[in-house]
């Protein structure tokens, strides 16, 4: 068995981004293929089926030898793509799991006005438009990594991929995909996941921890109709008012600070080290990590600070609204009712769904001048604390980065909530974890402008490449 040469995986891997995956994540981009949660219509629509099939066709073409590549459809469920490829030569031992999904978040508004989040356009090594950093690439990056090995010789343990449609929407259909497959996937001891971001764009990041996530919608109700605001204001309580007295009852409004006891957690020791590691490199949070507004100042007076708020401790933030008309069109009207999408999110170590439970009981408690007050939990997911890193894998991750990237990786925690992680630390607790990503500075998941920095993702897939060989060799 031939040992992998860095310099000959780099090229191939960046020529197959340049001349195929970037052409085929352009194609991706242009497909709306929106989770189930903001598409209800999600089957009749076939968007995420596109999707799906656009990636299998591609897959079945990759010259991995062994590889099977299948979509799952389970009654009333989203579909799954699952590959398999069994070990090189030699490297029989053990299973790696290499994770990624299809499915996107809604168009969100504030696109550049030459930008749009279903049409693509690449421009300075960024690949624009809705979904291919988070996280459509991962399917192409990961049988990408598997062929150049296999086109060197180099060893990699067997390999089964999981893609599946549902994440964006809380992974409630991975369980029964998980439960329908585990037959065929057997015992995981390595798991890769393609879905989480990087403190920048020069070294490779791994993911040591996600928050968890309690969201819904609270909404206020005070009137049949409504009713002119000269006649009822100071008779009729304000909805708006009394939501906001209830979002009092969760968060501090001068600082930030979620208040209920339940929703926080103790922030182990190796993960305030490597946040302080983290922001020793980063520097101060600023316009380059984050869009300030005018003179807009962060929560959080240092670096480390700030990274252990938005990945250790709660935090609340209103998404969406109801019931609050554009302001071109507000007339005079003391409103029916107000209701507003909350997304709590919370420390790794919390129980998503207890805490769900706990904010929906906080919520409707004896509520104010008796209105009718709900909260319809929609999300209630948690999070994941990667177990500590095997030897192996540490000076595989730190020999990766120099090579590809010529500097020591390094390791964060993410704010974001990626359910599966958690089932998955549960359903394997020897395995090892690789959970990293391309969303770094600026590449905005979720919101305007999102885009894929396609130099980053090359070296990312020959990072991932060069762990398993590691992994297959440890």
């Amino acid at each position: 068995m031939r040992r992998m040469n860095a310099t000959d995986l780099a090229a191939r891997i960046a020529a197959q981004w340049d001349a195929d995956i970037v052409p085929r994540l352009t194609d991706y981009i242009r497909i709306p293929a929106k989770s189930p949660h903001f598409d209800a219509d999600w089957q009749a629509n076939g968007h995420i089926d596109r999707v799906v099939r656009d990636a299998e066709a591609w897959a079945k073409a990759q010259p991995v030898r062994g590889l099977v590549v299948e979509t799952v459809r389970l009654p009333g469920r989203t579909p799954l793509l699952f590959f398999e490829v069994p070990a090189s030569g030699a490297a029989s031992r053990g299973t790696v799991m290499l994770y990624g999904h299809l499915d996107k978040q809604p168009e969100m508004t504030g696109w550049r006005e030459d930008l749009g989040p279903w049409r693509p356009k690449y421009e300075g090594g960024r690949l624009y438009g809705r979904g291919g950093a988070d996280d459509g690439y991962a399917v192409y990056a990961a049988l990408a990594a598997i062929g150049a090995l296999q086109a060197q010789g180099a060893p990699h343990a067997r390999c089964v991929g999981l893609i599946e449609t549902c994440e964006e929407s809380g992974s409630y259909d991975l369980p029964h995909h998980l439960e329908a497959l585990a037959p065929r996937i057997g015992e995981v001891d390595f798991v890769v996941g393609l879905d989480s971001g990087c403190g920048d764009y020069e070294r490779l990041w791994a993911t040591t921890s996600l928050r968890g996530l309690a969201a819904g919608t609270l909404a206020v109700e005070v009137l049949t109709e409504g009713v002119h605001s000269g006649y009822a204001s100071g008779a009729v309580p304000s909805s708006f008012r009394i939501a906001r007295a209830l979002l009092d009852r969760l968060d501090d409004s001068a600082t930030g600070r979620v208040l209920p006891p339940a929703f926080h957690a103790p922030i182990p020791d190796e993960r305030v080290r490597q946040a302080r590691a983290a922001a020793a490199i980063l520097g101060p949070i600023g316009t380059d990590h984050f869009p300030f507004a005018g003179g807009t100042q962060p929560m959080a007076p240092t670096r480390e600070e700030a990274d252990l708020n938005r990945t250790w401790r709660a935090a609340l933030s209103v998404t969406g609204a109801d019931g609050l008309p554009p302001i071109a069109s507000a007339g005079n009207v003391l409103r029916p009712r107000t209701a507003l999408k909350l997304s709590l999110r919370l420390p790794p170590t919390v129980d998503g769904e207890g805490a769900t439970r706990e904010l929906k009981r906080i919520l409707e408690a004896d509520p104010p001048h008796g209105a009718n007050v709900t909260f319809v939990p929609d999300q209630g997911a948690t999070g994941w604390n990667a177990p500590p890193t095997a030897p192996w894998l540490e000076a595989a991750l730190q020999s990766a980065s120099r090579q590809f990237y010529g500097q020591d990786a390094a390791a964060v925690g993410e704010g974001g909530t990626i359910p599966f992680m958690g089932m998955l630390g549960a359903r394997f607790p020897r395995a090892q974890f690789l959970i990293t990503g391309v969303l770094g500075p600026k590449s905005n998941a979720h919101g305007p402008n999102e885009f894929l920095h396609v130099p980053f993702a090359r070296k990312l897939t020959a990072c991932v490449a060069s762990v398993l060989a590691a992994h297959a060799q440890r």
